[in-house]
């Protein structure tokens, strides 16, 4: 079965430009999200993501419908690797079915580790400047929004451990675990946006 997904940011307000596509394009079912890229709860990627069967093939008008960033559109893509889904981009011409596309999944994992050793190097040299003016030694009595900031960066890249962000901070693994979840806290605190499911 081929299964289309459309997003539309809060800003634009027509999705039927996708969803015309995807109808095209043969797809049977359209899941539609009404939320920014930058949101990680999509609910109806969710829906579909459950629904998914392998050998069906997900289908969407471009590949910045789908993904928040390029690691998440990778994650995304092995995850459909994984359970046996194919996926197609149709403005992209992009489809896992075909070498070429295999090829192009390729080239975006290589851009996603860039992508994470960049954000990497640019922490560790932030961290090191820090220290540099004086923030060393002694334990902090209180983690500043831009140091929780920089901890959920760090956490987000994959690159390092819990028990390294630690040591960099001169805290505690429990102190980074509570700078998580106020960093999470705050991004909940934003309104929820919603979705449907768009019957073709």
């Amino acid at each position: 079965m081929q299964v289309g997904y459309a997003r539309v940011s809060t800003l634009e307000q027509n999705e039927d430009l996708q969803t015309d596509a995807l109808k095209k394009a043969g797809c049977e079912r359209i899941y539609v999200d009404h939320a920014s890229g930058a949101k990680a709860s999509r609910p109806q990627l969710d829906r579909m993501l459950d629904m998914l069967r392998p050998g069906d093939t997900v289908v969407v008008w471009k590949l910045d419908r789908l993904g928040r960033s390029v690691q998440n559109l990778v994650d995304l893509m092995d995850r459909f690797q994984k359970m046996g889904v194919e996926f197609r981009s149709l403005t992209e011409n992009m489809d896992t079915s075909t070498s070429g596309g295999v090829l192009i999944f390729n080239i975006f994992s290589a851009l996603a580790q860039f992508e994470r050793d960049l954000i990497r190097e640019r922490t560790m040299a932030g961290l090191k400047a820090a220290r540099a003016r004086g923030r060393k030694g002694g334990r902090p009595s209180k983690l500043s929004d831009k140091d929780i900031a920089m901890i959920r960066q760090l956490y987000d890249s994959r690159t390092v451990t819990v028990q390294e962000i630690a040591d960099r901070f001169d805290v505690s693994r429990s102190t980074i675990y509570k700078a998580l979840e106020h960093s999470k806290d705050q991004s909940q605190h934003r309104s929820v946006p919603f979705g449907y499911y768009f019957p073709a």
